[in-house]
């Protein structure tokens, strides 16, 4: 009897120690994530600030214009689908705390994907993968993204008819 009382225990402390890797490993994957959005949204910051650098005089205005566009689409993209994969992976987090001391299956599977694995807070199995272009456009990434964007096509339409005149910096009158 006490046998199996000590063997019981034993496989509860294995179970157990499973669970924990597994989660600190989907917590990882998490905090990658995360730490992967914070990082772009660093360096479009960056990359604006060096091409507005530029601006006074060195290049035309037109082109820092469209490559602010561009590089400020790309990053936005990019922002979204990091936090499209840690929502995905936080599905998989909340799946592995309420079923994986009922059974082992999928365990150690890391694939955000998965969509057998997915589970929300509220217990909700029928979850549909998220849309990159839904998360690019949350209140969270549009006034940052929105806001580059707006001013890079606001002095690209003014360079073209001219509505405000902006001061160019560098030169004298």
């Amino acid at each position: 009897m006490c046998e199996n009382k000590n063997a019981l225990e034993k496989e509860m402390d294995e179970k157990q120690k499973v669970l924990e890797k597994e989660i600190d490993l989907i917590q990882g994957c998490i905090n990658r994530m995360a730490q992967n959005s914070f990082v772009v949204k660093g360096w479009l910051i960056t990359l604006v600030t060096v091409v507005l650098a530029l601006f006074p005089e060195r290049v035309n205005i037109n082109i820092l214009c469209y490559v602010i566009i561009i590089v400020t689409i790309a990053f936005w993209y990019l922002d979204g689908f990091f936090l499209k994969m840690e929502k995905l992976y936080r599905w998989k987090y909340e799946w592995v705390i309420h079923n994986r001391k009922e059974n082992d299956k999928y365990k150690y599977d890391l694939n955000p994907y998965n969509s057998n694995m997915w589970q929300n807070l509220k217990g909700d199995n029928t979850l549909k993968e998220p849309c990159v272009i839904k998360i690019m456009f949350t209140k969270t990434l549009v006034p940052l993204y929105g806001l580059i964007l707006a001013l890079a096509i606001f002095v690209l339409i003014n360079a073209h008819f001219e509505f405000v005149n902006i001061i160019k910096i560098g030169t004298t009158p």
